[in-house]
């Protein structure tokens, strides 16, 4: 072997030899360490938990089944000209609510008024003429003139007055029918509503069907929306007991923007192709915020759960074998406990169906720190954790001092 791989192999093994010593130098000080810090560890996890409890009521539960849904108008009117004609005014605003018989577009009337005026005139000359008949009619069957009248000129008379009675009907029809052509012309509201954006502008001749504008009644309002067909027997057995209340939610579910609508039908048929039936809710929709179109989150109540075992939300934790809860014991530590939820009660409660009892006192806040059989300190919602005492703290500040042992030299 050359001189030069004797001086390689000589050095190796001195660089060997200081790490192994090196290891065994910093060992023993890294495991007094980890011996401390277990001992310092096991004297955190000795001391009470301060976690948030919360004890688990029995209430009456109610009973909600949940969908998405569309507002409809209670009534939609595309409001059309009966007559034809120039268009001469336009009298209301887009999106302006009107009432019942407001004018909302004017036709030039004029020719509707000459048909009127002749009708009219037609009618008088008419009653003129019967007046003409009944009086000779009348004058010739008087006991002075009878004996010198002939029969057949007395009958030529009386069916005078009867033709002239008949003109005077036919021209009171037709006056009528002239009177109801000119009002045609006046354009009106035929319901109380919202005006949408208007189809045609002063100006234009319109015909009898041409649109000028659709009036949509949104006071009160429906909402459609669909269910599961195995939830049929279970609303019609609910409204046959009592009318069910339907209330509207936001968009994330939890919160109620309309809580005073009632369920008005149940469509006659199941749909085959998705399984659902079809229901209708009526609100009053005082302040308008439902509108025509919008979809929306509906809640129905199909009725209530009595005596039903409920918690806060949070208590219940998951993990891959199910849903669990640390219910706190008599002597303060707290134990795993399995349940089952029943459902939510609102946004922010559930019923537990399996696994408490009413009275049980269960963790809403700090569950991260628990485990089996650890010693909590019980606060109530919203309550902080009481001051350290002083010899607590001159215990903490001792304990520091003989941490701080293993500093810097001095």
């Amino acid at each position: 072997m050359s001189r030069f791989w004797k001086i390689v192999l000589l050095v190796i093994a001195v660089l060997l030899v200081a790490g192994i010593g090196y290891r065994m130098m910093g060992g023993g000080k890294q495991s007094g360490t980890g011996q401390a810090t277990g001992m310092r560890g096991g004297g955190r996890d000795s001391a009470p938990v301060p976690v948030t409890a919360v004890t688990a009521e029995r209430k009456d539960v109610p009973v909600y089944v949940t969908a998405q849904g569309t507002v409809s108008a209670y009534n939609t009117v595309t409001v059309s000209p009966q007559v034809g004609g120039q268009l001469l005014s336009v009298n209301f605003r887009e999106g302006q609510p009107v009432k019942k018989g407001e004018l909302l577009a004017q036709i030039d009337p004029r020719t509707f008024q000459a048909q009127y005026d002749q009708a009219l005139a037609s009618k008088r000359q008419n009653q003129a003429l019967l007046a003409t008949a009944q009086s000779n009619y009348e004058r010739s069957n008087s006991p002075e003139y009878r004996a010198f009248v002939a029969q057949t000129d007395l009958t030529t008379l009386r069916n005078q007055v009867a033709q002239y009675q008949a003109a005077v009907a036919a021209s009171q029809a037709s006056a009528e029918q002239a009177k109801v052509q000119l009002d045609y012309a006046r354009i009106t509201s035929p319901i109380d509503g919202v005006t949408g954006i208007r189809a045609v502008d002063p100006g234009n001749v319109v015909s009898a069907g041409s649109s000028i504008v659709t009036v949509t009644q949104l006071q009160p309002a429906y909402v459609l929306f669909n269910l599961p067909e195995r939830q049929l027997d279970a609303v019609r057995s609910a409204q046959a007991t009592s009318p069910l209340s339907t209330a509207t939610l936001d968009r994330e579910g939890g919160n109620v923007t309309n809580a005073d609508g009632r369920l008005q039908v149940v469509d006659n048929q199941i749909s085959s192709n998705s399984g659902t039936f079809r229901l209708r809710a009526e609100f009053p929709n005082a302040d308008k915020s439902l509108w025509p179109g919008q979809f929306v989150n509906v809640r129905l109540q199909l009725g209530e759960l009595p005596g039903a075992v409920v918690v806060p939300a949070e208590a219940v934790q998951r993990s891959s074998s199910g849903d669990f809860v640390y219910l706190i014991q008599s002597d303060t530590t707290v134990t795993l406990r399995e349940v089952e939820q029943g459902g939510q009660v609102d946004d922010s409660h559930v019923v537990i169906s399996k696994g408490l009892q009413p009275g049980d006192k269960v963790v809403t806040e700090g569950q991260f720190r628990l485990k089996e059989g650890s010693k909590v300190n019980a606060l109530a919602p919203g309550q902080a954790p009481p001051a350290p005492s002083e010899e607590q703290l001159k215990a903490a500040s001792q304990k520091g001092n003989r941490g701080g042992r293993g500093g810097p030299p001095r």
